[in-house]
């Protein structure tokens, strides 16, 4: 699908409700495999508690990235791609889908989700910091684990399959 196809299907289900709460996240995770690094970003759509929509972005890297600060600095910059593709008008067309129904209890947020965590287990921990403020920078709200599931749950269960494919 083109980018075009993506916000065009974001708007559509927003559309059907446009009465709910949305939550439009970002995110995108790594997998070294024996010769090549995939990257998956994933763009999902929630209506809370009513589904959602979502689909990926697959990059890959012709060799093992093996230094856990590049490959976070890379998923990062990823996000952070997808996320400018959203332009001003676009975001302001999501916004203008729940403006009217604000008093209501309608909802739009906007989220970059990045697979680190700060717990003291965590061999991420030393690059929150520096990737929550990367994404602060953008004008998008940053989660991290556990929050960051769009990252570490739904794009990581496409990284590792994606590694059977020739890279393109």
């Amino acid at each position: 699908m083109t980018f075009e196809e993506v916000f065009n299907r974001v708007i559509k289900f927003m559309k059907i409700k446009p009465t709910g709460n949305y939550r439009l996240m970002i995110g995108t995770d790594s997998q070294v495999h024996s010769k090549t690094t995939v990257f998956i970003t994933g763009i999902v759509i929630q209506h809370a508690g009513k589904g959602a929509w979502a689909c990926i972005r697959r990059s890959v890297v012709p060799r093992k990235m093996l230094h856990l600060h590049e490959r976070i600095s890379l998923e990062t910059t990823l996000t952070e791609e997808v996320v400018s593709m959203f332009s001003e008008d676009k975001k302001n067309r999501m916004i203008d889908i729940v403006l009217p129904y604000l008093y209501q209890g309608a909802t739009f947020s906007f989220e970059g989700h990045i697979d680190i965590g700060s717990g003291q287990r965590n061999k991420t921990r030393e690059f929150v910091n520096e990737m929550v403020a990367r994404l602060e920078m953008i004008g998008v709200e940053p989660k991290i684990k556990p929050d960051a599931f769009v990252a570490s749950s739904y794009a990581n269960r496409f990284t590792k399959k994606a590694g059977k494919y020739t890279p393109t």
